[in-house]
């Protein structure tokens, strides 16, 4: 297999930022925006085609078009724990993905559609997911839940396979291995690249996120593809569970798009910045409406919580509009956007229909609308208002839709509001639209969605807007968001690379830093406070070859190495913390990513050195090494070590320099088992 060194090969890649990171040598990456107006896919056929390496390069070449598309978008002032910076499918080696069997979980609600759009961006990103997986090589296991609700055709897992078989234009064979409870059987990819589940909304373990089902979801798979932002607020065994069984847990096309729009949302980058707000439920939606005041401009309610606006302003409203308790979490919104000087607009008329005749239609001001009628859609003048304020943004954002009880039957002022917004957008105006009504409503009105941010699941969005976070995001593995200035970082930065993983406090890799001027020396820790210390002692001591990061090395560890100049030579792992309550976690330091992400990236006769004082999380070490590092690292023993522990540790810490753990242990007189692997150019 190709050794993956190309900078260019592994930031070939969707690359957000995070907020507030100590280090100025950090920059933020480059962001998709992944508008393709004029991108389509090749035609796609078996791997096995005439040509499959046309196919491939067609593909990457697609993915390098929208990769730099726009500048990167920032959470400003969203805790980096609420929207992490997850791996995606993009950033992912496709070199890795050859051979694998990849678990993907797609959104019924955007590929099983009844009114399916060929045109949405999402369908898109949805199929692309899928594609992508194929030609590069990888065995597909498709998973979603379903009902007639979606479309009313949809009754079998047999037909939703022809669908994706009709979509995709490869076969597309059902299985039922979750009915009998039984492991998939990797046979089963002989006759065909792509298996389909059965839907999940028939096991009640799915909702429950049961162990075990997720367990036998994941059984044979090596990578999880979770492309269903849609249920990223909820925790399901099919989104959450099956990421503690797979080595590598990435988002697809479709949601990394949908997270690209939340930062994007997020980012304070236009002014003036206005949110229309539709739908109802003010009170707990209140924490939303807050964060969207503290982002905007403006805030237009045009659904039924303006009544709740209007009622809490003192304004006449019909008390069946009013919503039970709401009246104070109204009037806290109001005082804060007062406070912070946010305008807040709220419809002047309603088109208003009389409940026992509903084909008698009449516009009314929206405080004197008379008993026994009831609004079913926004009137000209509110119409006109908001277009005013909303030609004069650089940015909106459309959350909710304008629905009131009969609103179906009547969207006349709905509809201008989403020309109005189509409109703009072909402008210099930035418009997402969220939620599934208001993104069907803009579809009907416009022959080409391609200039809006259309993101489906408003549930989702609401979560996040509340400062929530989202079990499916933080299920995903961790990815490095910024690109690291290594001239800044070192002073000579072509010199020969030493990565610590789980560098501590920094003894080790400090005096290894002060021995060998010859070397540059890198730590990578979880711990930010021990990273700050860290880097006040080389400020301290004047030391150029030394440097340390923030970051969970499990999952970043390739991001960040690969971009390096010069060649990596060696890489530690001392004394990482057991979990002996819970083996099999995986979150625990060394997993299979970063096996393969080592072997991968160290330079032929390059070294790996482990030690800990526990033997069973030495042998544990070992045999990940050796079993995932794919043929490449080999046992070494150092030739001038002479006394050799039982069981064949290294008995001595051949680099002269002890990191503060194993001075502890070797000061209260306990063993340490250590080891050396090697990468030989030439492997037996």
């Amino acid at each position: 297999m190709a050794q993956v060194h190309s900078h260019s090969e592994v930031l070939l890649l969707n690359k957000f930022s995070f907020c507030n990171f100590p280090s100025k040598l950090l920059q933020r990456k480059r962001s998709c925006s992944f508008t393709r107006n004029d991108a389509v896919l090749p035609n796609h056929r078996r791997v096995q085609s005439s040509s499959p390496v046309a196919l491939k390069v067609a593909v990457a070449d697609d993915v390098k078009k929208s990769s730099n598309d726009t500048e990167d978008h920032i959470c400003d002032g969203i805790e980096s724990d609420v929207l992490p910076h997850i791996q995606t499918l993009r950033r992912f080696p496709k070199v890795e993905l050859a051979g694998k069997v990849a678990l993907v979980r797609f959104d019924s609600t955007i590929l099983l559609n009844q009114e399916l759009d060929p045109r949405s961006r999402s369908v898109f990103n949805a199929l692309f997911t899928i594609k992508y997986l194929l030609e590069f090589g990888a065995k597909v296991i498709l998973a979603s839940d379903w009902s007639n609700k979606i479309n009313s055709n949809v009754l079998s897992a047999e037909y939703v396979a022809d669908v994706f078989s009709s979509a995709l234009k490869y076969q597309v064979v059902t299985i039922k291995s979750l009915s009998f409870k039984i492991s998939l059987d990797v046979g089963a990819f002989k006759k065909t690249d792509i298996l389909l589940l059965e839907n999940l909304s028939e096991f009640k373990e799915e909702v429950a996120n049961c162990s075990k089902f997720a367990q036998l979801l994941s059984s044979g798979v090596d990578i999880f593809v979770n492309d269903s932002f849609s249920l990223s607020h909820k925790i399901l065994a099919s989104t959450v569970g099956v990421a503690r069984f797979c080595y590598a847990c990435v988002a697809g096309f479709h949601f990394e798009e949908s997270l690209f729009q939340l930062r994007k949302m997020a980012k304070l980058d236009e002014k003036p910045y206005a949110a229309i707000i539709g739908g109802g439920n003010l009170c707990n939606k209140a924490a939303a409406l807050h964060f969207l005041a503290s982002r905007c401009d403006g805030l237009i309610f045009v659904g039924l919580m303006s009544f709740q606006i209007m009622h809490a302003l003192g304004l006449p409203v019909p008390p069946e509009l009013v919503e039970k308790g709401a009246n104070d979490a109204a009037s806290d919104l109001i005082q804060f956007a007062r406070d912070k000087n946010i305008t807040i607009l709220y419809p002047k008329d309603f088109w208003c229909t009389k409940i026992h005749h509903p084909n008698q239609v009449e516009i009314f001001p929206s405080h004197g609308i008379p008993d026994g009628w009831e609004p079913v859609d926004i009137g000209p003048r509110s119409v006109e208002e908001i277009t005013s304020t909303i030609t004069k943004c650089k940015k909106v954002i459309w959350v909710g839709p304008v629905n009131f009880r009969f609103s179906s039957q009547y969207s006349n002022g709905a509809s201008k509001l989403t020309g109005m917004l189509c409109k703009v957008s072909q402008g210099t105006c930035n418009v997402t639209v969220i939620g599934s009504m208001a993104c069907k409503a803009i579809a009907k009105v416009s022959s080409s969605i391609f200039g809006l941010n259309m993101v489906e699941s408003g549930s989702a969005v609401w979560e996040f807007l509340k400062g929530r976070m989202l079990p499916g995001v933080s299920a995903l593995d961790r990815a490095f968001p910024f690109d690291i200035d290594w001239s800044a970082a070192y002073h000579d930065p072509a010199q020969p690379l030493v990565v610590d993983i789980g560098s501590g406090n920094g003894l080790f890799l400090l005096g290894m830093a002060r021995k060998r001027k010859d070397l540059n020396f890198l730590g990578l820790e979880v711990n930010e406070k021990l990273v700050t210390h860290c880097r006040d002692s080389l400020q301290l001591s004047g030391i150029t070859n030394g440097y340390f990061i923030a970051t969970n090395a499990t999952s970043t560890f390739r991001s960040i190495v690969a971009s390096y100049p010069g060649k990596l030579i060696l890489v530690s792992i001392q004394c990482p913390n057991p979990d002996f309550n819970r083996p099999e976690h995986r979150w625990r330091m060394v997993q299979r990513s970063l096996v393969e992400a080592v072997s991968d990236l160290l330079v032929h006769d390059g070294k790996v050195f482990l030690q800990s004082d526990i033997e069973e999380v030495m042998l544990r070490m070992k045999q990940q090494f050796l079993e995932y590092g794919k043929g490449k690292l080999v046992l070494v023993q150092d030739e001038c070590d002479t006394k050799t522990n039982q069981g064949g540790w290294l008995g001595e810490n051949s680099f002269g320099v002890r990191s503060d753990w194993e001075q502890h242990v070797i000061d209260r007189g306990a063993p340490m088992y250590r080891l050396m692997l090697s990468k030989p150019s030439c492997v037996k």
